[in-house]
């Protein structure tokens, strides 16, 4: 390992240890801001959701720890790390971070703005990470009995959110774009509690009821629980695998809405899932 590979990994391991002085869970993160640490269960034929049950290390946000020892565990298994992100949703502060991008083009800055005029509420002062593009992460913190779910672009245009199952890249954390870095006067704050006119706006709206029939109630079950537990960057594969297992096992049909459900809840569209189920579907040599 190249010399200045080392020295980011230390760094990066000593701004973990303090953010966990904070009280933050946090995980060692690769160059490409992904968990640096790969999933135990990558060839599984059939991976289940054990959100680190197993015991073994490489679960993303399901490893995250502020214990100093657990964390240097996790940096030891992982001397390639450049970074670490911060779990959001846990406590003490039940992090919700406002992802405010520059790079879709749009003015997310302005968009936060109209919304915060529309809906009368101000963003207190908090924490503020400058991305190397640019953007900013607003750090908030979140009622502890609110689960705040992931999304992109839904809240507005080029403002993505990170929540329950997320996870936010910590300040002096080394990308291939460069180092996350907090902005001049806000290092020392604490997480602002989230507006709560905001808050609502987070929420994804309730989901219609759709009662499973008779003949899903077992393993149907399980299968849309396992798309539930989904968080961002698995709610496709969750989603075509659990439809693909479904007609396999001759409850497809029936399962169709109720899966559909299970994936707008983890923020997918309707178009998003119908599409998926379709492709499963045919994979599976049914008609969607």
């Amino acid at each position: 390992m190249a010399t200045t590979d080392r020295q980011a990994t230390t760094l990066a391991l000593a701004h973990a240890l303090s953010a966990a002085e904070r009280g933050l869970a946090v995980i060692p993160l690769s160059h490409s801001k992904l968990p640096a640490l790969r999933s135990p269960h990558r060839d599984d034929p059939a991976p289940s959701p054990c959100h680190g049950a197993c015991g073994r290390l490489g679960h993303g946000v399901y490893d995250a720890s502020s214990d100093p020892d657990r964390i240097r565990q996790l940096f030891a298994a992982a001397p390639w790390a450049t970074g670490y992100g911060i779990a959001c949703g846990l406590p003490p502060h039940h992090l919700i971070g406002l992802d405010l991008d520059v790079k879709t083009g749009t003015d997310s800055s302005a968009a936060l703005r109209e919304l915060a005029l529309r809906h009368l509420f101000t963003i207190p002062p908090t924490v503020v990470v400058v991305t190397p593009s640019g953007g900013r992460h607003l750090w908030l913190s979140g009622p502890p009995e609110v689960v705040v779910p992931n999304s992109a672009g839904r809240l507005a245009p080029g403002i993505d959110i990170r929540g329950a199952g997320g996870y936010l890249v910590g300040p002096g954390s080394r990308t291939g774009q460069g180092v996350y870095a907090a902005a001049p006067g806000t290092a020392h704050l604490a997480p602002a509690p989230c507006p709560r006119s905001l808050l609502r706006l987070l929420l994804p709206p309730p989901r219609a009821h759709h009662p499973m029939p008779p003949a899903a109630d077992g393993h149907g079950q399980g299968l849309v629980q396992f798309v539930l537990a989904a968080h961002e960057g698995q709610r496709n594969t969750r989603l075509f695998w659990a439809t693909c297992r479904a007609y396999e096992d001759g409850i497809g049909p029936a399962l169709v809405d109720p899966l559909a459900a299970a994936a707008r809840a983890t923020g997918l569209t309707e178009r998003e899932a119908r599409a998926t189920i379709a492709s499963a579907a045919r994979m599976t040599g049914h008609r969607p």
